[in-house]
C-alpha cells in the first residue's frame, strides 16, 4: 500500500514538472467554464462534450511535452516549423479541399489538417529566432526581412480565404516586431499607409467579406441573411442581464436562434446564461492569464524567450478581444474562437501549446545561455 502511494506521488510530481501552477489553474477554470457552456450549447448533441474531452486530453499532453523543452530547443525548431508551415500553405493553395467556398484543408493520407493553424505558433517562433540572431545590432533591414517573413504566410492564409486566422497570424508577427524595438515613427508611418490603402483593399475583399463589414454598420439591412448572426448574438448577450438566465435556461440558445453557438458564438451562450457578472469573471480570468504571461516574458533570460513569451501572451488577448467584439457587434464576424471555451480540437491544441511555451520559458528562466 505504501509502495503504491509512493509510486503515485512520484508520478504526480513527474507530471507536474515544469508546469506553472498559476497558468495551469487559470486554464483549468476556463476549460471548466467552457465545458459547462458547451454542454448547454450542445444539449441535443452530448457527443460534442465527449469529443471536447478527448481534444482536451490531446491539448494537455501537447502542453506538458512543450513545457519540458528548453527555450533553446524551441529555437532550433523555429526555421524548420516555419518552412513546413509555408510549404503546407502552398500545398493547400494548389491541392487543398474546397468546403463552403474556402480552400483551407489538406489531406495527408490518413488525416486532414489545417496548415494555417501551424503558423499561429510558427510565426512568433520564426520572428523571435530572426531577431535573436541579430540582437547585437538590429537594423532597418532586419525589420524589413521580418515584414516579408510575416507577409508571405498571411497572404497565403487570406487567399484561402480565412480572414480570422490571417488576423491572428498577422497579429502574432506584429507583436514580435513591436517588442523587438520597432520605432514609433515607423509604426506611425505604416499606420498612415495602411489607412491610405483601405480604398484599394476594399476592392480586393471577397463579396462576403465586404458584406460582413457593411452588416456590422447596419445589421438590420439584412436581418435574415448577413445580419442574422450579429442580431441574434447581441440579443442573447443583452437578454442575460446582470445575473443571467441560469445554466441550461438560455432561450436564445435552446430555441436555436444563435448560430454556431458551440464554436465562434459560444460567448453569446455564456452571456445569456451567466449574465454581466459571468462576463466580468471571464474578463478577470483572461486578464490574470495575460498578466501572468507578461510577467513570465519580463523575467525571461534571453531576447528570444522575451519576444516569444510576450507575443504568445498577446495572442491570447487577440483571440479573446476579437471573439468578444465580434459576438457583441463591435467587430466584423470572423472565424475566431473564444480561447479555452469554444469547441474545437486544432485551435485548442494551439492555445495549449502556447501555454506550454510560456511554462517552458518560466521553468528555464534561471538557465544562462552558453
Amino acid at each position: 500500500m505504501q509502495l503504491t502511494q509512493f509510486s503515485l506521488r512520484r508520478l504526480f510530481f513527474r507530471l507536474n514538472a515544469g508546469m506553472d501552477q498559476t497558468l495551469l489553474t487559470i486554464a483549468i477554470i476556463l476549460v471548466g467554464l467552457g465545458l459547462l457552456t458547451l454542454f448547454s450549447a450542445s444539449y441535443d448533441y452530448p457527443q460534442r462534450v465527449t469529443a471536447q474531452l478527448i481534444n482536451l486530453a490531446v491539448a494537455f499532453t501537447a502542453m506538458w511535452v512543450v513545457a519540458q523543452l528548453q527555450p533553446q530547443t524551441l529555437m532550433r525548431f523555429a526555421l524548420p516549423v516555419y518552412l513546413l508551415g509555408v510549404t503546407l500553405l502552398i500545398a493547400v493553395a494548389l491541392f487543398g479541399d474546397v468546403a463552403n467556398g474556402a480552400r483551407r484543408w489538406l489531406h495527408l493520407g490518413v488525416a486532414r489538417i489545417q496548415p494555417s493553424e501551424i503558423m499561429k505558433i510558427a510565426m512568433p517562433l520564426m520572428l523571435a529566432w530572426h531577431f535573436h540572431r541579430n540582437e547585437a545590432l538590429l537594423r532597418a533591414r532586419d525589420f524589413l526581412i521580418a515584414g516579408v517573413l510575416l507577409l508571405l504566410p498571411v497572404l497565403l492564409i487570406a487567399r484561402q480565404p480565412d480572414l480570422g486566422t490571417a488576423i491572428l497570424v498577422g497579429a502574432a508577427g506584429c507583436y514580435v516586431i513591436f517588442f523587438a524595438g520597432l520605432s514609433w515613427k515607423v509604426i506611425a508611418g505604416v499606420s498612415v499607409i495602411g489607412l491610405a490603402s483601405l480604398p484599394p483593399l476594399w476592392g480586393m475583399l471577397h463579396d462576403y467579406q465586404r458584406k460582413r463589414i457593411l452588416t456590422l454598420l447596419d445589421p438590420s439591412s439584412d436581418p435574415l441573411g448577413a445580419g442574422y448572426h450579429i442580431i441574434q448574438s447581441t440579443i442573447a448577450v443583452g437578454s442575460g442581464g446582470i445575473f443571467g438566465k441560469g445554466w441550461l435556461s438560455g432561450t436564445q440558445t435552446h430555441l436555436e436562434f444563435i448560430p454556431e453557438r458551440h464554436t465562434d458564438f459560444i460567448f453569446a451562450v455564456f452571456s445569456e446564461e451567466f449574465g454581466l457578472l459571468g462576463n466580468c469573471v471571464l474578463l478577470v480570468l483572461y486578464a490574470l492569464l495575460i498578466g501572468r504571461g507578461l510577467m513570465i516574458a519580463a523575467n525571461a533570460p534571453t531576447f528570444f524567450s522575451r519576444l516569444l513569451a510576450s507575443s504568445i501572451t498577446l495572442i491570447f488577448f487577440t483571440y479573446a478581444f476579437v471573439n468578444m467584439g465580434m459576438v457583441s457587434g463591435i467587430l466584423p464576424v470572423v472565424g475566431v474562437p473564444l480561447p479555452f471555451i469554444s469547441y474545437g480540437g486544432t485551435a485548442l491544441a494551439t492555445l495549449f501549446i502556447g501555454l506550454g511555451i510560456l511554462m517552458s520559458v518560466h521553468r528555464h528562466r534561471k538557465l544562462v545561455q552558453t
